[in-house]
């Protein structure tokens, strides 16, 4: 087995049945939690760049030469595109000075919920990337689905808290 191929199935996570897709989820947000414990918001920023770039490499080496096929073991592009999600409320509690032991359920919980969201129905500019057929579109529609999602966190806990409480 190959670097790029553990890799671009989180070292296994992608080989759980059924929805390789929600399980990387899921693992991205245990690890994301973890990551931020250790070292808040800006651990957990270099963390996603870092997989990020990583997950372009993987996938083009793994699918580089197999054109529209984006395999559902392939699970980086939901560790990268689910710790985008992630950022926003980590980033949200490291600036209000929040110990990073302490990460509330509802930030983690919205952001995971509304990444599956938008990684699943394809909105806009995910469906356009995901439409691309080539590896860096299999990447790029997850991190625009974090990102949408990352921005819905953030204006929901904005409503949460400056409207409801």
């Amino acid at each position: 087995m190959t670097a790029s191929r553990i890799l671009s199935i989180f070292f296994g996570v992608g080989l759980l049945r059924p929805a390789p897709g929600t399980w990387g989820s899921l693992a991205a947000v245990a690890l994301g939690l973890l990551l931020h414990r250790i070292g808040h918001f800006p651990l957990l920023l270099v963390a996603m760049i870092l997989v990020t770039v990583a997950g372009f490499w993987a996938c083009r080496r793994e699918l580089g030469h197999r054109p529209g096929d984006d395999p559902s073991e392939i699970v980086i592009d939901e560790v990268a595109g689910q710790w985008i999600a992630l950022l926003v409320p980590s980033f949200g509690f490291w600036y209000i000075g929040l110990d990073s032991s302490n990460f509330p359920y509802p930030g983690w919980v919205v952001a995971f919920l509304l990444f599956r969201l938008f990684d699943i129905w394809k909105p806009w500019l995910v469906g356009r990337a995901d439409a691309r057929g080539d590896a860096d579109g299999v990447m790029i529609d997850d991190l625009w689905a974090g990102l949408f999602a990352g921005i819905g966190t953030g204006l929901l806990a904005a409503i949460v808290h400056l409207v409801v409480i």
